[in-house]
This record gives C-alpha cells, sequence and structure tokens, in this order.
C-alpha cells in the first residue's frame, strides 16, 4: 500500500448553549486516512442513533477496503471517471444510508430520522471529500478560506440562485432544512469532490452549527493561528460559536497536512 501523506488532527464537538444533547457524531482514523463529520436529525434520540450508524458505517466500509480493488465498491456500480477513494467514499455513503434504514426497520421510535455527512478520504496522491446535507468541508490555502463542499440545504439553493444574500441566509427561519440527507430511503446522491493536498495546507470538516454562527472570516483568523496547537483551535472555533450564541450542536474537526 503507498503510504499516506503526514498529518496532525484534532476535533472538538460541543452541545452548544441551546441544546441538552450532542446528535454530532465523527470519526478520525488517520491509519485509513479517513475524517468523517454527521450531524444527525430527528429529535436528540433519534438525530444521535443517525448519525452514530451513518459514521460507523462508512468507518467499517472504508477500513475493509483499505487496499482493495474496484471489485469492493459492490453492490454499487464503480464510476471510472473517478478515483478508487472516490469510488470508495461514495459506496460507504450509501451503505451508510441502507444501514439507517434497518435500523428504523428495527425500531418504530427512530421513524424519520436521518443525518448529514462530510467526509474526506485520503489517498496517496490525492483526497475525496463526500458530503450529503448541510456539513461542510473548507480548505484554508494561502491563508484563504475555501469552501470546498455545497449545501444541500434550501438557504443555500437561495443564495446560488442569487436571490438571498449570504447575510439573510444565516437568519432565515429555514436555515435548517435540507434538501438531501441519509435517511433511509433510496440509494442518495453523492457529491465527490478530488483535491490534492499541499504541505501546511488545514482543512475543517464542520456541522453547521459553527458555519451559521461564525462568519467565514472569523474561522479563517482562528484557523490561521501559527502559535497554538489544532487542539486549542478546535476548542477556540467552539467558543466563537457559543459566543455567538450556541444555538444548534457544534462540531470543528481540523486536518493539517504536514507532508506529502
Amino acid at each position: 500500500m503507498t503510504p499516506l501523506p503526514s498529518l496532525t488532527w484534532a476535533v472538538s464537538s460541543d452541545p452548544g448553549l441551546k441544546r441538552t444533547s450532542n446528535e454530532d457524531s465523527y470519526s478520525t482514523r488517520a491509519d485509513v486516512g479517513l475524517f468523517v463529520v454527521a450531524d444527525g436529525m430527528g429529535g436528540h434520540v433519534a438525530g444521535e442513533v443517525a448519525s452514530r450508524v451513518a459514521v460507523e458505517a462508512i468507518e467499517a466500509f472504508i477500513q475493509e477496503t483499505a487496499g482493495a480493488d474496484k471489485n469492493r465498491t459492490w453492490p454499487f456500480p464503480f464510476d471510472p471517471t473517478v478515483s478508487l477513494e472516490a469510488n470508495r467514499l461514495r459506496a460507504a455513503f450509501r451503505l451508510a444510508n441502507r444501514k439507517i434504514a434497518s435500523a428504523i426497520a428495527d425500531s418504530q421510535d427512530l421513524r424519520g430520522m436521518a443525518t448529514t455527512a462530510s467526509a474526506v478520504l485520503l489517498g496517496p496522491r490525492t483526497a475525496s471529500v463526500a458530503h450529503v446535507g448541510d456539513s461542510r468541508v473548507y480548505v484554508l490555502r494561502g491563508g484563504k478560506l475555501e469552501q470546498i463542499t455545497n449545501d444541500h440545504s434550501w438557504v443555500e439553493e437561495q443564495v446560488r440562485a442569487g436571490t438571498l444574500t449570504p447575510t439573510a441566509a444565516r437568519q432565515h427561519p429555514w436555515r435548517n432544512v435540507v434538501t438531501r440527507a441519509l435517511s433511509g430511503g433510496e440509494d442518495p446522491e453523492v457529491d465527490v469532490t478530488e483535491v490534492s493536498p499541499r504541505p501546511g495546507e488545514r482543512y475543517l470538516l464542520c456541522s453547521d452549527g459553527l458555519f451559521t454562527v461564525v462568519p467565514d472570516h472569523r474561522t479563517a483568523e482562528i484557523l490561521s493561528q501559527k502559535d497554538k496547537s489544532l487542539d486549542d483551535i478546535a476548542h477556540d472555533l467552539i467558543e466563537a460559536a457559543n459566543d455567538g450564541g450556541g444555538p444548534d450542536n457544534i462540531t470543528a474537526l481540523i486536518l493539517q497536512i504536514d507532508a506529502a
């Protein structure tokens, strides 16, 4: 197996100031190059279950297929236009959706549960970014924060259409309405992007409890700090969201590429 890039990572998760439980889940599997953040929906019990089931299913599939060939994306078709890592990640998301369907079938209390999910899977030369819903992946590159993913949410679709400004979207009463999620229905469409990580770059995976409260310029300032550890930076991001009211669960997962 070709070695993965050398990296450092840190994660912090917090229920926020208005919620009694934390429906976010995450995975940090540097050994297989996988990092995931999921934000559960459907009430605190069901939401916690949905995000946990999704993260565990994605993690298990990526671990099982590490070093495997393209046939290991079965039962999902292999897309030759993207890398093996991108195919594995897309298949993992779709398998997670089926695991959620099984959990709902086993317990009527879980009906209506769903989760967003965003993930980075590092390969030897590129990284695959996959997401469903409105959890985000950013990269801090050359001091500038760039959003890699596009939210599957009503307000973000209006922003892209030009009918809402980003500022108005932050305050809109429908800002939490997602248009795509892992919910146990048909195999979902999973957005996959491939990037080429470079030494010194920092990637941020986060739930909407961060970016709906903390403006991108402030996130960039915090993420750019060189005199703090990644653990401290992750905690600073949580603190910034709570300083802004902490209306939702908050998860911030940071990856720093140390060497190719």
